[in-house]
């Protein structure tokens, strides 16, 4: 009441937050999250803002020691409520894909420089927002509506009529043996049980066909084929191919473990995006995936697996919003060079047991021709590629490199395509403190002025310039935090180049400032104490002495996407968990994964 209610009061909400909204005992864990930001924003000094009355230190530590209390010591284990969400847009295509044994792509005309989506799915469903996790396949707030219905009808008639056209006759004939003319009776009804197993993710007994089962039973020879067609999108059709988790049975209100059938199915949406396969299946169905040695096997199986790759255009892209790369080159191959190379290092870095603190610093990496600039003393280890006649520039293959002179590239920071997506320091600052140091900031005052141009026979730096720009005291806390960061990157260009001085500003805007070039000046002091004076020096700072909040943010980003929803407060403890054990092994990413795989909230639930 007497600091926050004011401006995050029920006539003001700024931020969005809401102290008026809480009411009562269930109020206050339903906004676990305001709390958690609160506490962190106060404990920081952001909050409340230089000009308004501020905590004094034994009230900061009163909060902090309520929601350590409240929040923390006294939150039993618990696994989180089960929640039934629709499969995402990726996972709806690559299942249908799985089901049937085939992609459904449209045919389109394209030069070897153009980078075109092919898939018929991907380009008629809507767009999945974010969800509260921050990831796609967050989907259980997503409505079903008529518009995702119809296209979902549309696209399984697609499949329907691809299956049975006389050129993907082989893919019919591996389920139900050769086939003479059309099929026969017994065919059809092996046809519906294999692609309803396929379909939900399990055995299914007859009963939960039983229906189309009986529809082949009547259905007159000529009217067999049409009729096995609509059991067949009848089917697919079903939410339980479309939801997640329909067809596990649970007692409400109890923390029971999630099935064979579930557990596989979490698994394999977690790593590849796509449903179980049939040895992962089978595996469920044995009785054998609570086997840790076979378990451990079956994640081994499919972090080798191509499909794996859906970790890093995933997860990746949208934990690190590699997205933003699309916008940084109007050359298609050049782009998808950008893009491409930082997707390829997270799923080297995810599917090849690499340390998680790779994620900071490396000597591998990966180059085609289009980027190979950026890596001058490195680039001759790169095989040679054969240009296409008629074909000026074209999309390329990465090749794996290892860097013994470019050291200043190593890791995921530095990659040319992630420097070239932030542009400047407090847009470079800002991303790593909240990707990967997993920090939270308000948003920025809206009266923020721009950064001062040099005056007439000055010569000072963009950093000098920013300090007098920041010198509010508001603005000076965030940008504590944000500086040192971005700051630390000033050897590397808008367009991700690496350079020893500061070139002039290129903006028309500032045609009159004087061009010259100054010293570069990366160091910096972090609010924790700890400075360094380049970023070669930060890297160590971020894999030692700040490596819990790295690795912490690592396991939340992980643990999130895998459960498909935001994480609670009484997941703190299964975050905890999995940080310490990942001290003990020194942290891989297939200890993450596996550590991921095994934890409460992934093998167990409660449903409502």
């Amino acid at each position: 009441q007497r600091y926050c209610v004011r401006c995050h009061g029920a006539d003001k909400t700024e931020g969005e937050i809401d102290f008026a909204k809480i009411h009562s005992e269930h109020d206050l864990s339903a906004n676990d999250e305001i709390w958690e930001s609160a506490v962190s924003l106060i404990d920081d000094g952001i909050m409340p803002p230089a000009d308004e009355l501020k905590t004094s230190a034994e009230e900061k530590k009163m909060i902090t020691t309520w929601y350590q209390q409240r929040f923390i010591d006294s939150v039993a284990p618990h696994p989180g409520y089960f929640r039934p969400r629709r499969l995402s847009a990726h996972e709806y295509r690559n299942t249908l894909q799985s089901v049937f044994g085939f992609p459904l792509e449209v045919a389109i005309i394209e030069a070897e420089q153009t980078v075109a989506e092919k898939s018929l799915v991907m380009k008629l469903l809507p767009k999945d927002p974010p969800g509260r996790s921050g990831f796609k396949n967050d989907t259980s707030g997503n409505p079903l509506t008529t518009v995702v219905w119809d296209q979902y009808s549309y696209l399984v008639d697609f499949a329907i009529h691809k299956l049975f056209s006389p050129g993907q006759h082989h893919h019919l004939e591996k389920i139900v043996g050769d086939i003479n003319g059309m099929l026969s009776r017994p065919q059809s009804k092996t046809l519906l049980r294999t692609m309803a197993r396929r379909a939900y993710r399990r055995p299914v007994a007859d009963d939960v066909i039983a229906l189309s089962i009986t529809s082949i039973d009547e259905a007159s020879t000529e009217d067999l084929d049409r009729t096995t067609r609509t059991e067949l999108k009848t089917i697919l059709m079903s939410p339980r191919f479309f939801y997640r988790g329909l067809m596990m049975q649970a007692p409400r209100e109890q923390v029971v473990d999630v099935d064979a059938f579930e557990f596989a199915e979490r698994l394999s949406y977690f790593l590849w995006a796509d449903m179980p396969d049939e040895e992962l299946i089978q595996v469920a169905d044995s009785g054998k995936l609570e086997d840790p040695i076979i378990f451990e096997q079956q994640i081994d199986r499919m972090l080798a697996s191509p499909k794996s790759r859906s970790l890093a255009e995933n997860l990746g892209v949208e934990w690190f919003s590699l997205d933003q790369i699309d916008s940084v080159s109007d050359n298609p191959p050049v782009a998808d060079a950008l893009k491409s190379q930082p997707i390829d290092y997270l799923t080297y870095l995810f599917t090849q047991d690499r340390p998680i603190v790779e994620l900071i610093d490396s000597r591998t990496a990966f180059v085609n021709a289009h980027t190979a600039k950026y890596y001058p003393d490195d680039r001759k280890q790169l095989a040679a590629t054969k240009k296409q006649d008629g074909v000026e520039i074209a999309s390329l293959p990465n090749q794996m490199i290892s860097l013994k002179e470019n050291l200043y590239r190593g890791g995921f920071l530095t990659i040319p395509g992630v420097l070239a997506m932030n542009r400047g320091p407090v847009l470079r600052g800002t991303w790593m403190l909240e990707r990967v140091l997993g920090e939270t900031l308000p948003d920025p005052p809206a009266n923020v002025g721009q950064v001062p141009a040099n005056r007439n026979g000055e010569q000072l730096s963009f950093r000098q310039r920013f300090e007098i720009h920041r010198s509010n005291r508001t603005c000076a806390v965030c940008h504590d935090k944000i500086d040192p960061l971005g700051f630390a990157l000033q050897h590397f260009d808008d367009s991700g180049a690496h350079q020893l001085l500061e070139q002039p500003s290129r903006n028309k805007r500032k045609e009159k400032e004087k061009a010259v070039e100054t010293n570069i000046d990366a160091s910096g002091r972090l609010p924790s104490g700890e400075t360094f004076q380049d970023f070669q020096e930060l890297k160590q700072i971020l894999m030692t002495g700040q490596k819990d909040a790295v690795t912490e943010n690592v396991v939340r980003r992980f643990l999130g996407y895998a459960l498909c929803r935001k994480l609670e407060y009484h997941d703190r403890q299964a975050v905890q968990q999995i940080m310490a054990n990942l001290r003990e092994s020194d942290g891989t990413f297939r200890d993450l994964i596996l550590e991921v795989c095994n934890s409460l909230p992934m093998r167990r639930t409660v449903v409502r």
